[in-house]
């Protein structure tokens, strides 16, 4: 996880996370936070790599690569993702896929802002277009890797690393499963400006799937 001022919900999300996985997942926390949020969550025995304010994509980047576990699951710190669904994205990988990727769209995501949904149902659009396959949700904060994935590609995205970390290794032909989640309110404020935001994830699909289409 990359954190920033998620003291409402972070305590919530890691005591789901121990009590799904009886306390065996190793989670490590990427922070820039001003609150108490580091301090929540070293207190449910979280890895806390503390480094100054970068934007999603750096923060991320450094969470998934700091883990020495086979799998990595990314997932968001605001209690909007299903813990509980931890479970059946690791059988997925284990039954041998690479990368399993939770679709907040498929049960309609009616918690989300309805200006977001729409934009990410384009974003899906755009990038099941550049990339020549389908997709549902190019942008959502909860997925499996195997580890070799994320070694083996260089990620460059900020703001669009969600985006990229599905369209890389989807173009790459790695086996890329598409999981239906639920999506729940958030606690806390959105740091994301929806506008500024949302342009520069459709720069990055853009950008990615073309890198991709003439590697």
């Amino acid at each position: 996880m990359g954190t920033y001022n998620e003291e409402a919900a972070i305590g919530t999300v890691l005591a789901d996370i121990e009590r799904i996985t009886d306390g065996k997942a190793e989670v490590v926390c990427v922070d820039g936070s001003s609150d108490r949020t580091p301090e929540i969550a070293r207190e449910h025995g979280a890895r806390v790599i503390e480094q100054e304010p970068q934007g999603y994509g750096v923060a991320v980047r450094e969470a998934i690569l700091a883990p020495d576990r086979p799998i990595v699951v990314t997932t968001d710190c605001d209690d909007t993702y299903p813990m509980e669904q931890l479970p059946k994205f690791l059988e997925a990988i284990n039954a041998g896929y690479d990368v399993v990727s939770g679709d907040r769209l498929y049960h309609g995501a009616e918690t989300m802002p309805g200006f977001n949904r729409l934009g990410n149902r384009l974003f899906a659009l755009g990038a099941s277009v550049l990339m020549g396959e389908r997709v549902h949700d190019t942008t959502t904060g909860m997925r499996a890797y195997r580890r070799e994935v994320v070694e083996s590609i260089e990620w460059t995205e900020n703001t669009g690393l969600s985006a990229e970390l599905l369209i890389r290794p989807l173009m790459r032909g790695y086996d890329v499963r598409e999981h239906p989640i639920d999506y729940a309110e958030r606690l806390g404020e959105t740091k994301l400006d929806p506008i500024e935001g949302g342009a520069a994830i459709a720069k990055s699909i853009v950008k990615v799937c073309l890198e991709e289409r003439f590697r």
